[in-house]
């Protein structure tokens, strides 16, 4: 005799309302990102790892930004 059980992780796979949540943000705003979807029996979802890569990809406040071909070029010596 098996007992069942719940799940106690998130799911990797995510509709729009439950991605806006996870990142923070309205669904409205998740729409304007230009994040991938997956398809899956004609749901469109979001992949949890696209949207911790995404956040993970935000610049970090008091922090300045740096191009990668300004970060090459210091990696050179070559700034102006």
């Amino acid at each position: 005799m098996s007992a069942r059980r719940s799940l106690t992780f998130a799911p990797r796979l995510l509709g729009a309302a439950e991605a806006a949540a996870y990142l923070g943000v309205s669904a409205t705003t998740l729409r304007g990102l230009d994040l991938p979807r997956r398809v899956l029996g004609g749901r469109r979802l979001y992949d949890r790892l696209d949207l911790d890569a995404f956040a993970s990809d935000l610049p970090v406040e008091g922090e300045t930004f740096e191009s990668e071909v300004e970060l090459c070029d210091r990696h050179f010596g070559m700034q102006a």
